[in-house]
């Protein structure tokens, strides 16, 4: 459901006030000069025949020309993808190709990777490049400064049209319907978050992660609309974060599970150091937050902390306040989105307290673009639809999170699910990050195995190793605890705090 409100768009905000802010250089651009900007942006996108309704990708690091061009497509009337700039040529042709993408964006940080896509591609998509001199190379910059700042005669409302994170496999696009429309249309998605997290004119956004993922760009994006202020980090560093937050008067701010962490375990006088005092609302999600954690974050910052569960398909949303949080610790929250059902593998439902996985019923409806094999293995036959992740749901309608469906381990034949686990090896002060995988083992199928990173300047040794087992031990049951475990200076991870389990484990799996 959406609904016209004309004062939703950078022009209706006063002219000279901040619509967003580079954290790191302090680069500022206002609600009047990003007018101007996305009205050229969506006079470029006409003359490189992008019309409503096609679609053109951005691949580019955290800069001010990205979310100009989110805005300038936002109302062209077209889709827009975001592109992780960790991936590969081959893996960004795949994205470029199956989201029929007629235009690439990208920054001279990666206008390496155009000569290769343009190779892949051939003439399916064009190519323009953000801060380059390259005379090879058609710039972003020459283009917008030979056209109007006025708007175009055929405004229409854009839509983003996202990648899943692809942690379990190849990213699928999440495609709703682009329904012609005026620019200010809002959305289901809009209403939610200013309804639930108070985004508005005073609000002062901090910005932790890349904007190709969807919550960094969706909600800088609601808050800019909303005439308040985005502050972006150009990349997430903890004591960064608290200096921002004291340096811009954040009153807004997003976070996931291993930026709570990484925070946690800075050095109390660093923690202390930095006035927080202008926060309002710190919302955190994308991963299951470990309960200890969670109370120590509590104990800092107070009763400020929302956190939420949905996935980018919006099939379903929950969110819960810090004094909910209190009376039913570990929970996500009640639906705000959809109706919660929880089913076993036979797809019938389970009664309050049992385990299985999560469906909503009424929530957006989505497709998985050109993968209508995965979109009909997300609904079940009464049309309820699940991103595969496994929990529970209490008598008064609480969701709790296990894990998600792909990672369970089979060990002994018995579901192991490692999140449970890792968060335990997260409470271990010398360990900054964990992740639990099942490994082929001779006798049990899988075998229980945990990779770790320290804490800086914590040196790696067989006698830590037998510190940590017994700490598992002593805190979980033993099909539970690793059997085996290694460090590691770094864990994949996505800038959001997803882990790509997928790449851990294919290191121990035979070769095909």
């Amino acid at each position: 459901m959406s609904h016209i409100d004309t004062s939703w768009q950078p022009r209706h905000h006063p002219a000279d006030k901040a619509a967003f802010v580079m954290a790191a250089t302090g680069e500022s651009v206002s609600f009047g000069t990003l007018e101007a900007r996305a009205n050229q942006g969506a006079h470029v996108l006409r003359r490189m025949g992008i019309k409503a309704g096609m679609h053109l990708a951005i691949l580019m690091e955290n800069r001010r020309e990205m979310l100009e061009i989110c805005f300038a497509a936002d109302r062209a009337g077209v889709y827009y993808t975001t592109i992780s700039t960790h991936l590969g040529p081959d893996e960004v042709a795949y994205i470029l190709g199956d989201c029929d993408a007629r235009l690439l964006i990208t920054s001279g940080r990666y206008s390496g990777l155009v000569p290769a896509l343009r190779a892949n591609l051939g003439d399916a998509c064009d190519f323009m490049v953000v801060g380059t001199d390259d005379p090879w190379l058609c710039s972003w910059d020459a283009a917008i400064a030979d056209v109007p700042e006025t708007p175009i005669p055929d405004e229409a409302q854009g839509l983003d049209m996202l990648y899943s994170s692809g942690t379990t496999g190849r990213p699928k696009g999440i495609k709703w319907e682009l329904e012609p429309a005026p620019i200010g249309t809002r959305t289901m998605l809009v209403d939610l978050l200013t309804t639930l997290f108070g985004y508005g004119p005073q609000a002062r956004y901090l910005s932790t992660a890349p904007l190709y993922h969807a919550a960094p760009l969706r909600h800088s994006m609601v808050t800019i609309k909303a005439g308040g202020t985005a502050v972006i980090m150009d990349r997430f560093d903890a004591e960064l974060a608290l200096r921002f937050t004291q340096q811009y008067r954040i009153t807004h701010s997003q976070w996931v599970p291993t930026m709570f962490v990484r925070l946690l375990k800075l050095p109390e006088e660093t923690r202390r150091k930095y006035d927080l005092s202008s926060m309002e609302m710190a919302v955190h999600a994308a991963a299951p937050c470990p309960v200890e954690t969670k109370r120590e974050m509590l104990a800092w910052w107070g009763d400020i902390i929302h956190e939420y569960y949905a996935g980018t398909e919006n099939n379903g949303f929950t969110a819960i306040t810090s004094g909910e949080w209190r009376d039913h610790p570990g929970s996500v929250g009640r639906a705000k989105l959809g109706v919660i059902h929880i089913c076993n593998e036979a797809g019938e439902e389970l009664p309050a307290g049992e385990e299985g996985e999560i469906f909503f019923e009424n929530g957006h409806q989505f497709a998985y673009h050109k993968d209508p094999e995965k979109t009909r293995r997300a609904t079940n036959q009464k049309g309820w639809t699940t991103l595969g992740d496994i929990g529970r749901v209490d008598a008064q309608g609480y969701l709790y999170l296990t894990d998600r469906k792909s990672f369970m381990i089979i060990s002994g034949g018995v579901n192991v699910y490692p999140q449970e686990t890792e968060d335990a090896l997260l409470n271990h002060p010398a360990v900054l990050d964990a992740a639990v995988i099942g490994i082929p083992h001779e006798d049990f199928g899988e075998a229980v195995h945990a990779v770790v990173q320290l804490i800086p300047k914590t040196e790696a040794s067989d006698a830590l190793r037998e510190v940590l087992f017994e700490f598992c031990r002593s805190r979980l049951s033993s099909i539970k605890c690793p059997r085996s475990i290694e460090f590691r200076s770094s864990l994949p991870r996505t800038e959001t705090g997803k882990l790509h389990k997928r790449l851990l484990r294919a290191e121990y799996l035979p070769p095909k």
